[in-house]
């Protein structure tokens, strides 16, 4: 079969504020298949955004254009906060072979075209996901309960619609344990921040990125283990 090749280059510079931001876009279509690379540039961070699915490219545009805007907005602020060296050139695909929600691998995010359509006001997926970029743990560096906990507390501090998506942390129940990650996790680590000690989660964070982290590092950090923390957590959970 014939394959068609059409390449398409355009450089845009736009004006916003106190920066600019530089955009390339290439178009590729090859037989059936449709791929699409966007090139944004913001002061020291670039996003390359490659958009797999022709649907999305339709349908998606003011989707894209969210997630773009959201991406400048909180991985620089997570970047500050959790790792400076975080890299600074990272790739958003809408890819449709993944049939998840989102996942990240290295520095690249995966989106699923189907759930970013039907589910636009999920935002905050970004916020969780470049959480991942900017944790750079690397392999055996600790539960994979911490490492959600920790992307979902990012999301629920750096969010920029968490509100928009109805997202928010579950309360606390008898039947919850540390170990569940994701929001019952965040939410542990809330309450943490608050009632323990204010920097907490950054500690942890920083173990994990170093690979010191083990089960003596809860004690180390707060005088408890994670246990012990949970029992305190559990007898009095409330957050403001």
């Amino acid at each position: 079969m014939k394959l068609s090749i059409v390449l398409v280059f355009a450089i845009l510079f736009i004006s916003a504020g106190n920066h600019s931001s530089a955009r390339i876009r290439s178009y590729k279509n090859m037989s059936n298949s449709f791929s699409e690379t966007d090139s944004v540039a913001r002061n020291s961070y670039t996003l390359i955004f490659i958009d797999n699915d022709a649907q999305f490219a339709k349908q998606g545009a003011l989707v894209k254009q969210r997630m773009i805007e959201a991406f400048f907005k909180v991985y620089p602020a997570e970047a500050k906060v959790f790792n400076k060296k975080s890299i600074h050139r990272v790739t958003f695909m809408i890819d449709p072979e993944y049939q998840g929600v989102a996942a990240t691998a290295g520095d690249t995010v995966h989106f699923n075209p189907e759930w970013m359509l039907r589910t636009p006001t999920d935002i905050d997926v970004v916020t969780h996901e470049v959480m991942h970029i900017v944790q750079e743990y690397g392999y055996s560096a600790g539960p994979v309960w911490l490492t959600e906990g920790i992307a979902d507390y990012a999301r629920y501090k750096f969010g920029v619609d968490n509100a928009g998506a109805k997202w928010s942390m579950p309360e606390y129940k008898t039947t919850q344990n540390y170990t569940n990650s994701y929001r019952i996790t965040a939410r542990f680590f809330v309450w943490m921040e608050e009632k323990v000690k204010s920097g907490v989660v950054k500690d942890l964070d920083s173990s994990l990125r170093s690979h010191t982290y083990n089960n003596d590092t809860w004690k180390e950090l707060t005088g408890k283990t994670v246990d012990e923390l949970w029992a305190a957590y559990a007898s009095n959970p409330a957050i403001s």
